[in-house]
C-alpha cells in the first residue's frame, strides 16, 4: 500500500487524479496533499516503481504517469526478525546488529529524510503483521525495564517496537497501521507522552471491519438483534502471505473480532472471523459476510454482504490522512495517544481505563470535533491579526 499511497500523491501533483477516496480533503490546518513526500524501509530492495508493477494495483496509464517519481523512491535497509514474522522476509536488511545499533540506524534514516525533505516527518508502520508476544512481560510496562531490554538486545523486543522507539526519540509522530504490538506498548506510550510525540493506531480499518462498524450501529439503533455474524476473507498479496503464518494470523483476528459486542452492548455469541491466503486473488481482496438478525416479534432475517475490495486502494488514503492528522497534532503540541483518530483503526488506542469506541458514526463525529478545533483556532488567530 506504500507504493499506492506514494503514486496517488504523485498523480495528484500531476493533475492526473482527484481527491476521490480521500475522506478529509483540503481542510484548513492539514498539510496539502501535494506537499507530501515519501521515504521508508523495506525488506525488498526494489524501488516503488518496481513494487507498483509487482502489486498490480495501478493501471498502466497511472504507472506510466507516476513512473519518474516512483523510480526515485528507493527503500532503506529494514529491520526484520523471522521469530516475529516468518511469513515475509527479504534480504534488504541490516545484518547482525544490537537493538541499540538498529535504533541508531533508524534514527539516522529519519533525521536524514527530515533534512532532505525540508519539512516535518511522520512514521506510519505498514510492515507485515508480527506475532503477538506475552503482553504481561514487565519489559513492556516499565520504561526502565524497556530500556534495559534494549541494552540487552532482548529477543522479545520486536522490529515494530524498535521503529516506534526510534520515532519517539526523534520527536516523530508514530502511527501503527498494523495489528502488531508496538505503539500501544505501555512503556512506549509513557515515553511518547513525556516527549510530546503523538501516537495513533492500531490496524487500519479498511474493508470488512469498516462495513461492520457502519452496519452494526444501524442495527443497534433500529433495535434489530444480531444473532450471529460470520465473516470470511480471502486475499493474496504480501499481507495475506504474512497472515498465512498462524501466530501473525492470531494478531489480526484479535483486532477484527473485538468490534461487535462493544457497539451493540451485548454478547454476539456467534461472531466468527476467518482469513485465508488465496494467491490468485492478489490485492483484490474478497470479504464475505452472513448476518443473522431478529426483528419485530422475534422473526429471523438474513443479510448477505459481498465486498470485492481492492485492499491497497482502500488502505492508502487512510495512511495519507493518518499522516496528515499526526502532523497536525504535532504542530498543535499534542502528545501521547491521539484518540480522535480511532475512526481509521480496527483496534483504536485509548487512554487506560477508557472504553474503546468502535461505532463508525461516533468515531467520525469525534474526528470532526477534533479537526474543527484547529479550524476555529485559525479563525480566531486571523481575527486577532486583523484587529491588530
Amino acid at each position: 500500500m506504500a507504493s499506492t499511497a506514494a503514486a496517488g500523491i504523485e498523480l495528484l501533483k500531476l493533475g492526473k487524479a482527484d481527491e476521490t477516496g480521500l475522506p478529509l480533503g483540503d481542510l484548513p490546518g492539514l498539510v496539502p496533499y501535494t506537499g507530501m513526500t515519501f521515504g521508508g524501509w523495506d525488506l525488498y530492495a526494489e524501488d516503488l516503481l518496481a513494487a507498483a508493477k509487482h502489486h498490480k494495483v495501478l493501471d498502466r496509464d497511472q504507472i506510466d504517469d507516476a513512473e519518474e517519481a516512483l523510480a526515485k523512491i528507493k527503500p532503506w535497509p529494514a529491520m526484520g526478525d523471522a521469530s516475529f514474522c516468518s511469513g515475509v522476509d527479504g534480504e534488504h536488511r541490516h545484518g547482525d546488529l544490537s537493538h541499540r545499533e538498529k535504533i541508531d540506524c533508524l534514527i539516522e534514516d529519519l533525521v536524514r529524510f527530515r533534512e532532505e525533505s525540508g519539512g516535518s516527518a511522520v512514521l506510519i508502520n505498514l510492515a507485515s503483521v508480527e506475532r503477538t508476544p506475552d503482553r504481561q512481560n514487565p519489559i513492556y510496562h516499565i520504561k526502565e525495564a524497556f530500556e534495559a531490554a534494549l541494552d540487552a538486545s532482548d529477543p522479545e523486543i520486536s522490529p515494530a517496537m524498535l521503529y516506534a522507539y526510534a520515532a519517539i526519540k526523534c520527536g516523530v509522530p508514530y502511527g501503527n497501521f498494523t495489528p502488531s504490538f508496538s505503539g500501544d506498548v505501555p512503556a512506549l506510550i509513557a515515553m511518547a507522552e513525556e516527549a510530546g510525540v503523538p501516537l495513533a493506531g492500531k490496524d487500519g480499518k479498511t474493508g470488512q471491519t469498516f462495513m461492520k462498524t457502519v452496519l452494526a450501529p444501524a442495527f443497534r439503533d433500529r433495535a434489530l438483534r444480531i444473532d450471529g455474524w460470520y465473516s470470511t476473507n480471502i486475499l493474496g498479496n504480501r499481507d495475506g502471505e504474512a497472515l498465512n503464518e498462524p501466530n501473525s494470523l492470531a494478531s489480526k483476528i484479535e483486532t477484527k473480532g473485538d468490534v461487535l459486542n462493544s457497539i451493540v452492548g451485548y454478547d454476539v455469541g456467534s461472531h466468527l472471523v476467518q482469513i485465508n491466503y488465496y494467491k490468485p486473488r492478489g490485492d483484490e481482496k474478497e470479504a464475505w459476510d452472513n448476518i443473522d438478525v431478529s426483528g419485530f416479534l422475534g422473526r429471523p432475517m438474513q443479510i448477505k454482504l459481498n465486498f470485492l475490495c481492492r485492499d491497497s486502494v482502500l488502505a492508502a488514503p487512510l495512511v495519507i490522512e493518518i499522516a496528515r492528522c499526526l502532523d497536525l497534532a504535532k504542530r498543535r503540541g499534542e502528545g501521547g495517544i491521539l484518540e480522535p483518530l480511532g475512526v481509521f483503526f480496527k483496534a483504536p488506542m485509548t487512554q487506560p481505563g477508557q472504553t474503546v469506541q468502535h461505532a463508525f458514526p461516533e468515531q467520525q463525529a469525534a474526528l470532526q470535533t477534533w479537526l474543527a478545533g484547529e479550524t476555529m483556532q485559525q479563525s480566531y488567530d486571523a481575527a486577532r491579526a486583523a484587529a491588530e
